[in-house]
Order: C-alpha cells, then structure tokens, then sequence
C-alpha cells in the first residue's frame, strides 16, 4: 500500500529554529513521520483518502534547547499519535 501524506502547514508557536536550522527539523519530521506510518500504518478513517483541516495530537514537551532532529522527531510523534492506528 502507498500513503502519500502532504502537509499545508505546521504552525510551531513559541519554538524558536534558526533559519538555517529549518531544513534539519522538516527532513527530522519527514523520516519519523514516514518510519512511523511504515511501520504501524493509518487509522482507518483515513486511508479512503480526503483532506483532514486538522488533526489532534498528543502534546510534546519542549525543552529550553530543543535540537531541531530531536523536535522534529517529537513533532512526527505527535502527528502520528493524530493519524495513527
């Protein structure tokens, strides 16, 4: 099965990435976004396909000094907790 996943926006309120660090969060959240749904797949109510405005997931804990990888890979988590089986 292909799951083709696109994401409008991610909106991070109060997280501060340098610039030059954004690519290093998107590509975090892109390959634990995809290992994740790889492995475990996608709720049934969505894998019929259709847009979904948003999605609820579970909360993450920033720290003072997130790493970007690290947060991406907490970000992924939490949409996936959204999407997930």
């Amino acid at each position: 099965m292909n799951i083709n996943l696109h994401i409008e926006r991610l909106v991070l309120d109060g997280v501060d990435i340098r610039p030059n660090q954004r690519h290093v969060l998107r590509a975090a959240v892109e390959s634990e976004l995809a290992r994740l749904m790889d492995r475990g797949g996608v709720a049934g109510d969505i894998t019929g396909g259709g847009a979904v405005p948003s999605i609820a997931g579970p909360s993450i804990q920033l720290q003072r000094e997130n790493a970007p990888g690290e947060l991406g890979r907490q970000i992924a988590g939490s949409v996936y907790g959204g999407i997930g089986k």
